[in-house]
């Protein structure tokens, strides 16, 4: 096992490579491209044994990875921000012809106005769209999760796409050290792949459509694919943990960082939980019982693991790196959904930070753990909040007045 200084776009690359993946339709987009670029270098120069296409728009290249995932192989893609809104359409296709396709998205925010900085918006769009979702924090995740992806999409109860997520620059650029697993390691852990049902096979020429169907066939087949996302739960715990018999990293699907004896809990996804854990640090310091609980698995959606981390706790604040327009955070509300009949639940509170990534400063962190005490104190949960600093508004008006003057 050899551990490199990578880039979280490079960690994804080695990924695909140890995966032995057989096919990769590619599009280029801003903040992904260094993934597809290093994998094509690594097939032209021989290192890696797969087909590479370069398709004509994020549309064909899922419908193409999804049409070989379809025909027996082992397929990946990679995209973000607008590629991804672009080609989704198929996201819902090719999750309802059940292959196990594994796509990454680097997460970027969404026009307009233009952004090409992270936040969560492009991957919470596809939440409902039957891929399963898993989230990074780090480089070294990227590339584990992927192999992680592959065992969970094979896996015969389970036969749905999943996205593996990481944040754009601060994550997709950002170097870490990183252990590369040995092949022959990954191999015991995910075997060539062998479907025991292809739609297509090569020697047997046939044709499939999809049929125009009524409502309680259509019904049938929907609920199929939500219990076999269901399903993923309990098949995501045994693969982690079979991951961690041959590999010695141990992931679930959350992340809890002192936890155990917290008071005050703020749960987030992602790179920028790092800073999470560093502002817990700092408020541990000042003695608030502070903790964090990071959500690796958004869908299926660990309702049950959530719900348990954060019992007895007296406050809890979702901060979201996404807003959903006209109503707010949507992992709030996620979480809000689950709490709503359990009799013993903390304070739920909203913030929103990070949008096109904003930093989030310690100062505002500070803000969210007092704006916590103080309710859990009162009894009042105040409304959403937008993390904005004053030195940022100052800026803005600025901005505005040069504006102004255009």
């Amino acid at each position: 096992m050899a551990k490199e200084m990578l880039t979280g776009n490079a960690a994804a690359a080695w990924g695909v490579r140890l995966a032995e993946v057989d096919y990769i339709p590619a599009y280029p987009v801003t903040p992904q491209t260094e993934i597809i670029e290093t994998i094509a270098r690594w097939i032209s120069n021989g290192d890696m044994d797969a087909r590479f296409v370069t398709m004509d728009s994020e549309h064909s290249m899922i419908t193409a990875a999804g049409a070989a995932s379809a025909a027996g192989v082992r397929a990946f893609t990679a995209s973000s921000s607008q590629g991804l809104l672009y080609g989704f359409e198929m996201l819902y296709t090719v999750a309802g012809w059940r292959v196990p396709l594994v796509m990454v998205n680097v997460s970027r925010g969404l026009s307009a106005p233009i952004t090409l900085e992270p936040d969560h918006n492009d991957i919470l769009a596809a939440r409902d769209c039957g891929f399963l979702q898993i989230h990074c924090e780090t480089c070294q995740e990227v590339l584990d999760s992927i192999l992680i992806a592959y065992r969970i999409a094979e896996d015969e109860k389970i036969l749905l796409p999943v996205f593996v997520n990481l944040d754009g620059f601060l994550l997709s650029f950002t170097r870490e050290p990183v252990e590369i697993p040995l092949l022959d390691d990954v191999k015991k852990f995910l075997p060539a792949y062998t479907p025991k049902h292809a739609f297509f096979r090569s020697g047997k020429p046939m044709a499939q459509g999809v049929s125009v169907l009524g409502g309680p066939i259509y019904s049938y087949f929907k609920y199929q694919m939500h219990l076999a996302a269901m399903n993923g739960l309990a098949v995501y715990k045994e693969v982690c943990k079979e991951f961690e018999n041959i590999f010695g990293r141990r992931y679930d699907t959350t992340d809890g960082y002192m936890l155990e004896d917290a008071e005050y809990v703020l749960i987030m996804m992602d790179s920028f939980s790092t800073l999470g854990k560093a502002a817990v640090k700092k408020a541990r310091e000042k003695g608030i019982k502070a903790g964090l609980l990071r959500l690796r698995l958004l869908r299926p959606f660990p309702e049950r693991d959530i719900m348990a981390a954060i019992k007895g706790k007296k406050a809890a604040a979702v901060l979201d790196q996404n807003i959903s327009i006209g109503k707010g955070g949507i992992l709030h509300s996620e979480i809000a959904g689950a709490m709503f009949n359990e009799k013993e639940r903390p304070l739920l509170l909203s913030f929103i930070g990070g949008l096109g990534g904003k930093n989030i400063s310690p100062v505002e962190f500070e803000f969210i753990f007092d704006t916590m005490i103080n309710a859990e104190k009162t009894g009042v949960v105040p409304e959403p909040h937008l993390l904005y600093t004053e030195a940022e508004w100052k800026e803005m008006e600025r901005v505005k007045k040069i504006a102004g003057k255009v």
